[in-house]
C-alpha cells in the first residue's frame, strides 16, 4: 500500500472519499504541471491544423527528467505542439494509483488522446479504455490482457531486441576481456527482450564473450534505483566485463558512475544517454517513443487514428543505436562497419534476432 493510502486509512476515510481526494489532488497537479514540465505548452504554429486538439500524456516511473524513455516521449508531444498546434496537458504518478487516476482524469475530461508511457501502464490502459470506450488512448509499450487490446487503443511496441542486437555486437567487438554486461531494471518479459538481443548480439560479435545479466529488483522501483545500479555494475565489473548496457531507466545512472569509477565502457537505452557520462557511455540503444507518439497524435489530428498493435523496428527506425556524431566518437570504424553489416542482415531478415 502506498503511504498516501495510509494516510487515508487513518484519517478515516471511505474508499469513495479517498478516489475522489485522489482525482481531486491529481486535477490541481493537472493544472500546474504543465507549465513547469513543459516549454510553449499549449503553443501553436502558424500554420497549425491541430488547434483545438487535446492531448495528455501521463509519464513513467521516473518521470519527466529521467534522460530516457520519458524525455523520448516528451520530445513527441513537444513536436506535435510545435508543427500541429495540439494542446498538451502532463501528469507524473507517484504511485500505482496514481496511474490510473491520472489516465481516469484526462478521459474524463474528454480529451483528445490519452498516452500512457511504460508497460507498467498496460493494465491501467485496458480498464479506463474499457470505460470510456468513446475516448482514444495510446499506450507506449502497452502488452495487451488476455482480452487483447481495446479498439479504441494504439498498442505501441518496438522491437527493443533489434536495437540491442546492435549495441550487443558493438559490445562484443569492443571488449577487450570477453566479458560484458547487462543490467536490467524490473524483471519480465519486455525488458527480457533487451537481454535476449544484447545477448545474441554480443554472441554475433564474439563468440568466446560471456555476459553477465542482473536485474535491479521485480518491483517498478528497479527502474529508479541508481545505488543498485552501481552495485550491479560493479559485481560485473569485478567479474571481469569492460562493457555494460543497461536497461534500467534511472537505475541505470548507477551504472555509468560504476564503469566510470573503473574506466570501464557503459551503453545507454531509450535515448542518447552520452551527456550522462561523457567518455564512459560509448553509445546508446535508441527507441524512438517520439516518433511513435507524434505519430500518433499526427493520425488524430488528420482523423487517421485506428486501434490495435503497431510495432517499431530497425526496418522503419523505430529502433536504432548512436552511431553518428561526436556521441559516437569512442566507436572504430572498423566495428561501425562491422555493425552496420549486421543491421543490413537483420532489416533483410537473413538474421532473425531473439526476444526471449
Amino acid at each position: 500500500m502506498s503511504a498516501e493510502g495510509g494516510a487515508s486509512d487513518r484519517a478515516g476515510l471511505p474508499p469513495g472519499a479517498r478516489w475522489t481526494l485522489a482525482l481531486v489532488v491529481l486535477a490541481v497537479v493537472a493544472t500546474f504541471l504543465p507549465a513547469r514540465a513543459a516549454e510553449g505548452v499549449g503553443a501553436r504554429a502558424a500554420t497549425a491544423h491541430g488547434g483545438g486538439v487535446r492531448i495528455g500524456l501521463v509519464f513513467d516511473v521516473g518521470g519527466r527528467g529521467d534522460k530516457s524513455f520519458n524525455d523520448a516521449a516528451f520530445l513527441g508531444m513537444s513536436r506535435a505542439e510545435r508543427e500541429l498546434g495540439v494542446e498538451a496537458s502532463y501528469l507524473e504518478p507517484s504511485s500505482t494509483e496514481d496511474r490510473e487516476a491520472a489516465l481516469r482524469l484526462f478521459a474524463a475530461r474528454g480529451l483528445d488522446l490519452v498516452i500512457g508511457v511504460g508497460f507498467i501502464f498496460s493494465s491501467d490502459i485496458d480498464a479506463v479504455a474499457r470505460a470510456y470506450p468513446d475516448v482514444r488512448f495510446a499506450g507506449v509499450d502497452y502488452f495487451a490482457g488476455p482480452n487483447g487490446v481495446p479498439p479504441n487503443v494504439a498498442a505501441l511496441a518496438f522491437r527493443e531486441e533489434e536495437g540491442s542486437f546492435l549495441v550487443g555486437a558493438l559490445a562484443g567487438f569492443m571488449s577487450k576481456s570477453k566479458h560484458v554486461g547487462f543490467v536490467g531494471g524490473m524483471t519480465g518479459p519486455l525488458i527480457r527482450k533487451f537481454e535476449a538481443g544484447y545477448i545474441a548480439g554480443v554472441s554475433a560479435g564474439c563468440p568466446d564473450c560471456v555476459v553477465h545479466a542482473a536485474y535491479a529488483g521485480t518491483t517498478p522501483d528497479a527502474f529508479r534505483d541508481p545505488a543498485k545500479g552501481k552495485a550491479l555494475a560493479n559485481a560485473q565489473i569485478a567479474a571481469g566485463s569492460d562493457v555494460i548496457y543497461h536497461a534500467s531507466g534511472a537505475t541505470g545512472h548507477g551504472v555509468f558512475e560504476a564503469a566510470a569509477d573503473a574506466k570501464k565502457l557503459a551503453i545507454g537505452v531509450d535515448a542518447d544517454q552520452y551527456d550522462e557520462m561523457p567518455g564512459t557511455v560509448v553509445s546508446s540503444m535508441i527507441k524512438r517513443a517520439d516518433v511513435a507518439v507524434f505519430d500518433t497524435i499526427r493520425d488524430v489530428v488528420e482523423g487517421r487514428f485506428t486501434g490495435g498493435t503497431k510495432v517499431f523496428g530497425l526496418a522503419d527506425d523505430g529502433v536504432d543505436y548512436v552511431h553518428d556524431g561526436p556521441h559516437a566518437a569512442g566507436i572504430p570504424d572498423d566495428v561501425k562497419r562491422r555493425v552496420e553489416a549486421l543491421r543490413a542482415d537483420v532489416v533483410a531478415g537473413r538474421v532473425i534476432v531473439p526476444s526471449r
